[in-house]
């Protein structure tokens, strides 16, 4: 997953197996009950839960955790639309079809242009 650019003002994620709620709330600059509430908005974070329900969270989460962040806080995305977001960045071969249905829409509108031209130029 890419990053934002202003996650990269955040601190490098140590080489550590797994981190607490705290832990993940510093290294990705998000309070930790805003991290809870994403965990059921965005499937893509999946803390492991331990003892008395302890979340602890991987670098796949902090990373995860940290291009939401861009996405909702750096470039203005709702929760929703920052979900679509992410569902179209894991599938790439969508977007090879939008580009097909762009090309197939450039070229209806030329032949349309073209007859419009033609249709002003008989009157």
């Amino acid at each position: 997953m890419l990053e934002p650019s202003h996650n990269q003002e955040l601190p490098e994620i140590p080489a550590k197996r797994y981190f607490s709620i705290g832990e993940a709330s510093e290294l990705c600059a998000v309070k930790p009950h805003v991290l809870r509430y994403w965990e059921l908005e965005f499937p893509q974070i999946k803390p492991v839960k331990r003892r008395g329900n302890r979340r602890y969270y991987q670098r796949k989460d902090l990373e995860a955790i940290r291009t939401i962040r861009g996405l909702l806080y750096d470039r203005g995305f709702t929760v929703s639309g920052a979900r679509q977001q992410l569902l179209f960045d894991a599938n790439p071969k969508n977007s090879g079809e939008g580009e097909d249905l762009i090309q197939e829409v450039i070229i209806e509108l030329e032949q349309l242009l073209s007859e419009l031209r033609q249709a002003a130029n008989l009157s």
